[in-house]
This record gives structure tokens, C-alpha cells and sequence, in this order.
């Protein structure tokens, strides 16, 4: 048997990449749906939300499945939800692009997973409005354990992250209180933005925070104008927060070297 040469091999790997981070995708679709509810992630099988029959695993197979199915279940017809296939294509959307910048190493693993914890508190915060500690403050741990072994961050960088990011939102959170008399960011928000620190740094949190606090308030002006809302209309920060951190991951070097190139 000949060998693969590199162009006959080139998309192996990324092939891979796609592969892994839709199944991982697929799992983050069980994470975000059970966890908030206290439900065990590994059993029993998914079943349909309408007619409650378990699903074959012919039929949970990452966006092949639903694009067969036409988006409805086998059995009852009912409509499968359309955030199942994008939680699926951005994890392995995301996976790709980990790939592509740093190939098979750790960074790529631990940037990862960083992006599927984000995803997974994007959509339990926007369902319930909780940022699970299950998921923060392991998550805060791992970033701080990989920070020495990564060649993207070093520990120092991980630690002043870190507790930049949980400072600033405890301080904000505080400063608001005192002021409204009323809670406006809770611990959950404290602690993700500690986990993202020990991922992406100090400066990461900054362009993190500002990327959130962005979208945010457009979203928020937008709710205001469709429902005749108010300030005190809530929103889910957590959500907006995961999506800066995301996109700090994959972009955030392009827009901190178009922001300094401007002095």
C-alpha cells in the first residue's frame, strides 16, 4: 500500500476538525437542554420533546440528521428545533478554525473547549437566565491549569485575566447595586468573566467586555423599540458576554492591531 502525500492527506486533518466539533456540538445540545434541569448528560437517550420516543441513533447524527429529517421527527412530525443544527455547525465551524490557527496541539484543545463552554452558557443563560457553576468554575480552573503548558497565553497573562475579569464585573455589579438598590449582574456573571480571563488574558477581557457590553445594548435597544420597553427590561448578559468571548477568540487580533494602528 502507497503512502498519502501531503496534497492527497491535506484534508484529513481539518476533515477531522469539522468531525470532532459536531459531535461535540451534538453533546453541548444535550448539555444546555439537561443541565440546567439537574437531568444526567449521558442518559437516559435523547428522546423527542413531543412525543417523548427516543431517538435512533440513525437519526442524531450532527446536521445530517436534521437535514434528512427536513427538521421534524421521525415519528410524530414535529418540528425539531433549528438552534440543534447551529449549535452543531458553530462548534464545528469553531473547531476548524482552532485547527487552522494552531493544528494538532494543546491550544487548539483548550481553545476549544473554551468556545464550547461559551456556547453552552450563551444558550443556558439566554433559556434560564443561570450561568451554571458546573460550568464556570471548572472551566476558570482548566484555563489557569493550561496556561503554563499553551503557547498563546502565559500563566501571569491567565491569572491577571482572570482576576481582571471577575473584578471588574464584581465592581460594576457592586457600584450598581449601591446605586438602583437592586441587582443588576449576578455571581454567575462574575465568575464567567473569570473563566474567560484565564483564557484570553487581561486584554482579551477588555475587548471581551466591550464586544458583550456592544451587542448588548444594541440588542437591548432593539427589545426596547419592538416591545416599548424600558431600561429595566432584563436581558441576559451571560449570553452577550459568550458571544465578545468568541469572538475575541477569532478575532480579536485583527481588531486590537486595526484599533492601535489608528495612533
Amino acid at each position: 500500500m502507497t503512502e498519502l502525500t501531503p496534497p492527497e492527506s491535506a484534508w484529513l486533518f481539518p476533515t477531522f476538525a469539522v468531525l470532532f466539533g459536531l459531535v461535540w456540538g451534538s453533546f453541548l445540545n444535550v448539555v444546555i437542554y439537561r443541565l440546567p434541569l439537574g437531568r444526567s448528560l449521558v442518559s437516559p437517550r435523547s428522546r423527542c420533546p413531543s412525543c417523548a420516543k427516543p431517538v435512533a441513533a440513525y437519526d442524531n447524527v450532527p446536521l445530517l440528521s436534521y437535514v434528512l429529517l427536513g427538521g421534524r421527527c421521525r415519528r410524530c412530525k414535529a418540528s425539531i428545533a433549528v438552534r440543534y443544527p447551529i449549535i452543531e455547525a458553530t462548534v464545528g465551524a469553531a473547531s476548524l478554525s482552532s485547527f487552522l490557527l494552531h493544528g494538532v496541539s494543546l491550544d487548539y484543545l483548550a481553545e476549544l473547549a473554551f468556545v464550547a463552554a461559551m456556547v453552552a452558557l450563551i444558550f443556558i443563560d439566554f433559556d434560564h437566565q443561570i450561568l451554571p457553576n458546573s460550568i464556570t468554575l471548572p472551566g476558570a480552573a482548566l484555563g489557569l491549569a493550561l496556561a503554563g503548558p499553551r503557547a498563546e497565553i502565559t500563566l501571569l497573562e491567565a491569572v491577571l485575566g482572570a482576576l481582571l475579569g471577575a473584578g471588574l464585573l464584581l465592581l460594576v455589579s457592586e457600584v450598581y447595586f449601591r446605586l438602583r438598590k437592586v441587582e443588576g449582574l449576578g455571581f454567575g456573571d462574575v465568575k464567567m468573566m473569570g473563566t474567560v480571563g484565564a483564557f484570553v488574558g487581561w486584554k482579551g477581557v477588555l475587548l471581551t467586555l466591550f464586544l458583550g457590553s456592544l451587542s448588548g445594548t444594541l440588542v437591548g435597544l432593539l427589545v426596547m423599540a419592538a416591545s416599548k420597553g424600558d431600561l429595566r427590561t432584563k436581558l441576559p448578559f451571560g449570553t452577550f458576554l459568550g458571544m465578545g468571548a468568541i469572538a475575541t477568540v477569532y478575532l480579536g487580533d485583527p481588531l486590537m492591531g486595526w484599533y492601535t494602528s489608528l495612533y
